[in-house]
């Protein structure tokens, strides 16, 4: 079976599966949680899964920045899984969402580690290392 990039509909079952990758993938190594008021700004984001059947394999949310530029955020994939193409399928799939909604850049603040990844798939390091939950990230941009 193959991997399939879907929609989440927010506060869906499929969007808990996505909270839940995200919480053991991005927040609990670092010790943080999502508030509820994090969870209920999520409400206008697009959520974008890597699914094969039922099983939530990656995610990402793309969150409006302004007229023409998209915030790609809290991108998860599952460990066992990282490095087989599913991040790859994601972005793919969320430069051609953005695009169909009239956005013309994606921007992102990506932890050092994950740099050579958005590298490969086009994007660029703009400005300095900032900080974000405690662990430098670089801003990265690219033109879609």
């Amino acid at each position: 079976m193959s991997i399939e990039i879907k929609e989440i509909r927010y506060a869906s079952s499929e969007y808990q599966l996505e909270v839940n990758l995200r919480y053991e993938i991005l927040r609990k190594p670092l010790g943080l949680k999502f508030t509820q008021e994090e969870l209920k700004a999520e409400k206008d984001d697009i959520h974008l899964g890597a699914f094969r059947g039922k099983l939530l394999f990656g995610c990402l949310l793309l969150r409006k920045h302004d007229n023409t530029t998209v915030k790609m955020r809290q991108v998860a994939v599952q460990a066992h899984t990282q490095g087989t193409g599913i991040g790859r399928l994601l972005v793919e799939a969320s430069e051609t969402k953005a695009k169909e909604l009239g956005y013309s850049v994606i921007e992102l603040n990506a932890r050092e580690t994950a740099v050579p990844f958005y590298q490969k798939v086009g994007y660029e390091t703009i400005g300095d290392t900032v900080g974000v939950a405690g662990l430098p990230h670089k801003i990265m941009r690219k033109k879609i």
